[in-house]
């Protein structure tokens, strides 16, 4: 399962990157970025919480 970061809502508060640091990093923009991809359970259930916990619902599968 890939993530997606809609650029134009995130508000790079780095969030996503602290649960799931396989997956998504913050670039020099201060932006969220997809740096992989959910292929296990637990990877799954920690992109889940990001997309839950995300301020401003830039993330989506």
């Amino acid at each position: 399962m890939t993530p997606r970061i809609d650029e134009t809502r995130c508000i790079g508060c780095g969030l996503c990157a602290q649960l799931c640091p396989d997956l998504f990093a913050i670039d020099p923009r201060q932006v969220a970025i997809v740096s992989g991809a959910a292929d296990s359970s637990e990877s799954i259930e920690r992109l889940e919480a990001a997309i839950d916990y995300c301020p401003v619902q830039a993330i989506s599968t």
